[in-house]
């Protein structure tokens, strides 16, 4: 069956986040294998696009609090209306519920087409995060839960994820269509690690401890730097890696240098070779992601490609089906839980090894596997029942 969607979201590369990454594997593989796929996302300034898809670009402007975030602004752009009603598109799939989303619900109201909604964040804590207000974190995220609302289809991307929008209101169905990655299982995990000890002179003999993502205070990179401090008075060789940009990059700088872990720590920015992030994540030991803000990371699911064991909070949507010690490692919401997890692994390393092969064995999907048995026939159910309304 041939199949032409259209994926709406805020986020595009170069903004690299999870939600960008879904959107763009979404697109690709439909495009791949099925048909035709684009995306419509804001304009950032002075990117060209070199996608196997078209994305079509509106204008927007800088969200100051949200850096390298952009705002979507030309709902009503001539240029970009023009290009949309050109299109002949099955179905139109909505990553997001603000500007693009209300867009990709006009355009599928205007084409008589199924509209579908995946819900992939915990709105309430970032309208918190920059309001200070609950009252108007509220009633912002009520907004959210009325676009849900006129979506055809809701998704989200684990049971947690799905129980949080409930929480918000949300009274409809809701599918757990869960995120994959697109980390292949490589056979030269060898090669990839001494790429990586090479360009970024490791050694061998010690532990390399990983996070990837935004730098900000929701993401719990505070209690990793905490801990950080514990395991290095414990008197273990590492180095930690952060890759990743984001508002509160300075604020944890200044962290490792007062913590005095200046020698073991390194800020790489953002990445966005996929070859070599794959290759970052081989080499690490140890994965950190304590974080209870997100919701399915995909992160979790690259370093699970690689074999690379990692560290959740445990009770969070992250830890969704993560096995202690089995397929992962789960802490308390403590730097003082968090360095006894990493310093039981330094002192018992084959724990680690075990982790990371059941992690490659029962966390990793790639997301060819998710298009091809979750979400194309999802699609096409909807678009079935959408034509018998």
């Amino acid at each position: 069956m041939k199949l032409n969607v259209i994926q709406f979201n805020e986020s595009f590369s170069p903004v690299v986040d999870g939600v960008g990454n879904v959107t763009k594997n979404y697109a690709y593989w439909i495009k791949k294998k099925y048909g035709k796929s684009y995306v419509v996302t804001p304009e950032y300034p002075g990117y060209v696009d070199d996608e196997i898809f078209p994305v079509l670009r509106y204008p927007s402007i800088p969200l100051v609090l949200r850096k390298p975030y952009r705002l979507g602004v030309g709902a009503h752009n001539p240029r970009l209306w023009k290009k949309l009603n050109s299109l002949q598109v099955d179905l139109v799939h909505a990553q997001s519920p603000f500007t693009s989303g209300n867009l990709a619900l006009q355009f599928a109201r205007q084409k008589d087409i199924p509209l579908v909604a995946t819900f992939h964040s915990k709105f309430y804590d970032d309208f918190r995060e920059v309001t200070r207000s609950n009252a108007i974190s509220w009633m912002m995220t009520h907004l959210v839960v009325d676009f849900f609302n006129y979506a055809d289809a809701v998704w989200a991307v684990n049971e947690s994820t799905k129980e949080t929008l409930i929480s918000y209101g949300y009274k409809g169905r809701v599918d757990v269509v869960p995120n994959g990655t697109d980390f292949e299982i490589p056979h030269n995990l060898d090669i990839l690690m001494q790429t990586t000890e090479k360009k970024y002179r490791l050694d061998p003999d010690e532990m390399v401890f990983l996070f990837v993502g935004q730098l900000i205070r929701q993401k719990n990179i505070e209690m990793i730097i905490e801990s950080l401090k514990m395991v290095k008075a414990a008197h273990i060789n590492f180095t930690m890696l952060f890759v990743g940009e984001g508002k509160s990059k300075e604020r944890f700088e200044h962290m490792v240098r007062s913590y005095k872990l200046t020698d073991h720590v390194r800020f790489l920015g953002k990445i966005l070779d996929r070859d070599e992030l794959k290759s970052i994540f081989a080499r690490a030991d140890l994965f950190l992601f304590p974080s209870i803000y997100d919701n399915a990371p995909i992160v979790t699911r690259e370093a699970a490609a690689v074999k690379t064991p990692f560290i959740v909070v445990k009770h969070s949507n992250a830890a969704e089906g993560v096995v202690d010690g089995k397929n992962g490692f789960l802490c308390d919401n403590t730097s003082d839980s968090l360095a006894a997890v990493i310093l039981e692994i330094a002192a018992h390393p084959e724990r680690a090894r075990e982790a990371g092969l059941g992690a490659q064995q029962t966390i990793y999907q790639s997301w060819e596997q998710i298009i091809d048995t979750i979400v194309l026939p999802k699609y096409q159910e909807i678009i079935q029942a959408f034509k018998k309304q």
